[in-house]
């Protein structure tokens, strides 16, 4: 499980440093700076928790998985979310955006975490063939 916590925290990382790269283009700003925040690796190391909930979701359809995990990204993201803001050190602030709830989630990103959370199912499907076998 640690190796897996590893390997979606690695992923969860290069995702949003693509991400927030891409989104300067936006600006017009072609050094393509990505970001990220060390807060967010154990954050998106979570996703190794979705191994026994890919079990469960085998066989479902594409539809039912994607949004089974959207809802478990939003969660992990509010709860997060509102955690470090009590800290003082939550590194995403959506106060200003649409759709957004308490600054800490962006519904509008839906589309985003249903494709990451198949993302991770794939990444922990295939970790697991020397293992257990998954969806």
């Amino acid at each position: 499980m640690i190796k897996k916590f590893f390997t979606c925290g690695l992923l969860g990382w290069c995702l949003e440093i693509l991400y927030t790269a891409a989104c300067s283009l936006k600006n017009h700003d072609i050094r393509l700076k990505g970001n990220t925040s060390l807060w967010m690796f154990p954050i998106y190391g979570l996703a190794a928790f979705f191994e026994p909930l890919a079990k469960l979701l085998k066989g479902k359809p594409l539809f039912l998985r994607g949004t089974v995990y959207t809802i478990c990204i939003f969660l992990t993201e509010y709860v997060t979310g509102e955690f470090l803001k009590k800290k003082h050190a939550c590194p995403w602030n959506y106060d200003d955006a649409p759709f957004n709830i308490h600054g800490v989630i962006r519904l509008d990103y839906a589309p985003f975490w249903f494709g990451t959370g198949l993302l991770y199912e794939f990444l922990l499907r295939r970790s697991s063939k020397n293992t257990a076998e998954l969806p």
